[in-house]
């Protein structure tokens, strides 16, 4: 057999060992006006760095372990571990949206409905 290959990781050819920007046409919205470009541009530099200074796992586990807490708390604990992942998910929500199909915005609205319904009862509210 042969010795298996080392599959070359992408950091290895860029300075520093950072991961480079996904290759995509546009970062911003193109002709974003108001609310829009002011919100991309303030989230340019957390999710750039995000995206390539933390290892992938981070953010995705980070939400799955809130929102498990948020699911096995049944106090107002349990409210305030799942308020970063509703914010996370309706940040992303808001950058996707214009490029977004209907069947995308509706599950995104769902999501985002379950989380505050989970959130409001881990508060009392029903």
């Amino acid at each position: 057999m042969a010795p298996e290959k080392r599959r070359a990781d992408k950091r290895d050819d860029v300075p520093g060992g950072k991961r480079p920007l996904p290759p995509g046409e546009q970062f911003f919205t193109p002709g974003a006006t108001g609310l829009r470009k002011a919100v991309e541009r303030r989230s340019a530099v957390p999710m750039a760095w995000m995206f390539t200074q933390l290892p992938r796992w981070v953010a995705p586990a980070l939400m799955v372990l809130l929102l498990l807490a948020g699911f096995a708390v049944t106090n107002p604990l349990g409210g305030l571990a799942v308020l970063p992942v509703i914010a996370f998910i309706g940040w992303l929500a808001y950058l996707s949206w214009p490029s977004l199909g209907a069947g995308g915005k509706l599950l995104r609205v769902a999501m985002l409905t379950f989380l505050v319904l989970l959130t409001a009862t881990r508060f009392g509210a029903f």
